[in-house]
């Protein structure tokens, strides 16, 4: 199957990824809790609580952005000592950077640009990694969550929320047309991007969710892996072990 790109197939995923979060980095945070009429922040705090159960010191945000999910979890006091983001994308740290500096929580988050794929850090560096939305723009899912498994230290914890698919009437029906009209026409208008929030859709459509994604954690060294829907199967959050 061909990899789900935003833009054309003459470059690779992650190149075309880094770009779009470039191109939308401006409205980002404006769409994207107007599409979710803000429950996004709503399951972050249910992620970040999962995560917060393991008492973890120091974590990685893999897929940043903006920082939200950063912010979040120091604002919910997760880590004890540090949390630490990364992004391909310099758009979208930088106003995750304008956004911590307005907190003054520049000793409490650190953001780097950085490739899930090849962390910049070394073996076993951090107690929890965290991402929100990000693994299904990774260009090679497996080899990033393999990485991320590296950097984490024996018995961390890795929490994924991302996207899935209702599977029951009416929910099934109405996120279908949601995501495949409604989004991408004022995503396309606010964002100046034509090809930004129809991507989203069908990167969405495209991802191994549910128990593939479980099966896929397995495969790159997790153990205890489980899932948790949320508001009827429009997203889901995964936790495992290492």
């Amino acid at each position: 199957m061909k990899p789900v790109v935003p833009y054309t197939e003459e470059r690779g995923k992650k190149e075309q990824v880094a770009e779009m979060f470039n191109n939308i980095a401006h409205s980002y945070d404006f769409l994207n809790h107007f599409f979710s009429l803000g429950i996004d922040k709503i399951w972050r705090k249910k992620a970040i609580r999962m995560l917060r159960e393991e008492q973890p010191a120091r974590v990685l945000d893999v897929a940043t952005g903006t920082a939200d999910f950063a912010l979040e979890a120091v604002r919910m006091n997760l880590v004890s000592d540090k949390i630490i983001g990364v992004d391909i994308s310099e758009g979208m740290l930088a106003k995750g950077r304008e956004k911590i500096a307005a907190k003054g929580w520049q000793d409490k988050i650190e953001l780097r640009l950085g490739d899930s794929e090849q962390l910049p850090f070394e073996d076993q560096s951090f107690d929890g990694i965290m991402v929100a939305f990000g693994v299904r723009n990774f260009q090679d899912l497996q080899k990033g969550l393999s990485d991320m498994c590296r950097v984490l230290r024996k018995d961390g914890t890795l929490i994924v929320l991302e996207f899935s698919k209702p599977k029951k009437f009416p929910m099934k029906q109405l996120f279908g047309f949601y995501f495949k009209w409604i989004m991408p026409t004022i995503g396309r208008i606010i964002s100046k991007d034509h090809r930004a929030y129809a991507y989203l859709p069908e990167s969405v459509q495209a991802f191994p969710e549910g128990q593939d994604f479980l099966d896929i954690l397995a495969r790159c060294g997790y153990t205890n892996c489980s899932r948790r829907p949320l508001a009827g199967g429009i997203a889901t959050i995964y936790k495992a072990k290492k």
